[in-house]
Formats: structure tokens, C-alpha cells, sequence
């Protein structure tokens, strides 16, 4: 039976754990310290700890073994794509064969991880990879937050004894966060935690398509992070077109989000993805102008990175610019997000498809 992971314990159960393994207590704090705070996963190279209780893995690749009676890692990566812009795309292979990518977004004066919360999507939105083939399992939270940890090696330096701080986490990777409610929550209060990784709830955002039951769930939380709406298109009509696997409608969905902003006193964000001729006509520009202002909601627009059965095309350079003047025009607070990765898989997916049938 393998141990506790370091990543499902508070402070008080990691001590317990290293207590009774026959260690006193301050090993726990020690062994918190490198994980946490220096980011370090390998027990051979935790350099205060007892060597009988160290064991490095067979490779830089391989899962961390245990030190002190605690898991620190049951994934491996098992590839990787960087861009010329730094993005850095991870795939992560878990304890039971399945993979899950990640990324990590630098920026002068941040660095932001996107983590999955799923194994494949069952959104089955048509313009994403996550889910081409099909949901497989929720992921648990250790799972979401060994992403972090991976993330933050290929951060790192060359060398390096400390890994550099993630900033900012965002949940848009593979799955849907809030289809797997209890893991994902649970992930955000590690991340938070002061004696864990530390990181402002500010800086932390959940996306999510719905339902709308699971956002004001999640407004009911004491949890001021920053909600996303994944809306990619104005009325349920095309929404539905294009994500055909959401149930409730955008007036719905724009009702809890009103609820959000009440109960947290934090604006929301829609996010669309711009697709050719499909929804970034000034027709809809219009209309998501309309939903945006109902609830002071921010908008980020992206254009849309095609994956090889993708359906649709990217838009011109012309076309985003015009449908964010459009959307300007009207007083809405508008950010066109560059495109990052542009050089690699850079799709949510793809570099798991890419991979998969290889090995």
C-alpha cells in the first residue's frame, strides 16, 4: 500500500505521518520545505533529511519515491514541447497509465500554470482536442497539483536548487473544473494554503462552461478567485452549435454569474474563442456586448489555434481587431489575449493525441 501523498495533507496531518514513521516532527517541516518552497520532488537531493529514508528515482523523468513515510509524486513526464516564446507544454503520465497535459505560460513579471482537472473532456466542445477521445476519469487533487510541481521543474533553471515560484494558476487545461467540483476545490485550497504553495486566491482562475448550479455553488465558497465563462458564442443557438454538450442557457449561466459577482464582489470574465465566419461576425459582437454589460463582466477574446480535425479555421489578424473595436465601442472591457505557443501542439490535447499513438 503506497503512503499518504504530501499533497493531500495539511500541515498537522504531514507531521502526524513523519511522527509515525518514527521521525520527529520538524522532519515534516523540513520535507514541506523543500517540496513546497524550493520545489524540490527528489528525496537524493533533499540534503537535510535522513539518508536510510531517501530513495531517487531511477530517473529525472521517473516518479519520486517516498522520504519519511509521504508520497511526493506518482506521475513521470512523459513529453514535452517548448515554443520560441517560452511556453512550455508538459505531458504527464499518472500512477494508473493515463496522461493529462500542462503548460506554463512565462512572462516577465509572471509565470502562469494551466492545469487539467480531467483525464479527456466530456464537454465534447467541436473546436477542442481535450475530448477527441472521449472522458476517461476525474483526476484527483494531488493529481491537479503534481502538475504544478512538474511545471515548476521545467521553470527551473538548469541546475537550479530552488524551482522559480509559480504566480498564477488558471484552470483551462483538459476537463471541465467544475465537473469535478470537490478535487478542484480542494486543489485551489493547497494552492492557497500560506504553509503549502503560498499563492493569492486573486491570482487563481476556474473556467468553466457551466452548469449554472456549479458556479453559484462555487460563489458560495470563501474563495476570492477569478470565475471564466467559456461562453464562445452569444445566443444558445450557436453556443449549442458549437459546444453541444451544454445544458443550460446563456441567460442562465449569466444569472449565476450575477450571483458570482454579488457573493464575491469579483467581476467575471467571458471568454471566446473567435472562430472564421462562425461567431465573429458584428452581429455577435453586438449581442456579447449586450451579455457583458448585464453583469460588468470582462472579456478576453483569443483566436482560435485549429487542431488537425478541427472543423473551423482561424480568423484573420483584421477580423479579431474589428470584432474587439466593436466591443470597445460598446464600453466593454475588452483584452484580445496573444496567442501563446503558436509553434507547438499548442491546443488543449493535441500533444496527448500526438503522443498516444507512438507509444
Amino acid at each position: 500500500m503506497m503512503p499518504a501523498s504530501i499533497l493531500d495533507m495539511s500541515r498537522d496531518e504531514l507531521r502526524q505521518a513523519v511522527t509515525h514513521a518514527g521521525f520527529p516532527v520538524y522532519r515534516a517541516d523540513q520535507l514541506a520545505d523543500w517540496v513546497f518552497v524550493k520545489g524540490i520532488t527528489d528525496p537524493a537531493a533533499m540534503t537535510n533529511l535522513p539518508k536510510a529514508r531517501q530513495s531517487a528515482p531511477p530517473s529525472p523523468d521517473a516518479a519520486a519515491t517516498c522520504a519519511l513515510g509521504v508520497e511526493i509524486l506518482s506521475s513521470r513526464l512523459v513529453a514535452s514541447d517548448q515554443d520560441a516564446d517560452g511556453t512550455t507544454k508538459l505531458l504527464i503520465e499518472f500512477a494508473d497509465g493515463q496522461r493529462a497535459e500542462t503548460v506554463l505560460i512565462p512572462e516577465p513579471s509572471r509565470a502562469t500554470a494551466c492545469l487539467s482537472t480531467q483525464i479527456g473532456c466530456a464537454m465534447g466542445c467541436r473546436f477542442c482536442a481535450s475530448g477527441a477521445g472521449g472522458f476517461v476519469r476525474n483526476m484527483t487533487a494531488a493529481e491537479i497539483l503534481q502538475q504544478v510541481l512538474h511545471l515548476r521543474h521545467a521553470l527551473a533553471n538548469p541546475g537550479a536548487m530552488a524551482a522559480p515560484r509559480i504566480t498564477n494558476v488558471v484552470f483551462m487545461g483538459m476537463g471541465e473544473p467544475l465537473a469535478n467540483y470537490a478535487a478542484t476545490i480542494a486543489a485551489v485550497g493547497s494552492l492557497i494554503d500560506p504553509d503549502r504553495f503560498a499563492l493569492s486566491a486573486r491570482s487563481i482562475t476556474i473556467s468553466t462552461i457551466g452548469p449554472a448550479r456549479a458556479i453559484r455553488r462555487l460563489a458560495n465558497e470563501n474563495l476570492p478567485i477569478t470565475l471564466a465563462i467559456s461562453l464562445h458564442a452569444p445566443t444558445d443557438e450557436l453556443r449549442r452549435s458549437i459546444m453541444p454538450a451544454v445544458r443550460d442557457s446563456i441567460d442562465e449561466l449569466m444569472s449565476a454569474a450575477e450571483y458570482f459577482f454579488q457573493s464575491r464582489k469579483r467581476e467575471v470574465t467571458l471568454e471566446y474563442v473567435l472562430i472564421d465566419s462562425v461567431n465573429d461576425t458584428m452581429l455577435c459582437a453586438d449581442a456579447l456586448a449586450n451579455l457583458a454589460r448585464r453583469v460588468r463582466c470582462n472579456v478576453n477574446l483569443i483566436a482560435l489555434n485549429p487542431t488537425d480535425d478541427c472543423p473551423y479555421n482561424r480568423p484573420t489578424s483584421g477580423a479579431v481587431r474589428n470584432f474587439a473595436a466593436r466591443l470597445k465601442n460598446r464600453g466593454v472591457n475588452v483584452h484580445v489575449r496573444q496567442s501563446r505557443g503558436g509553434g507547438q501542439s499548442a491546443a488543449c490535447g493535441q500533444l496527448r493525441l500526438r503522443k498516444e499513438p507512438q507509444e
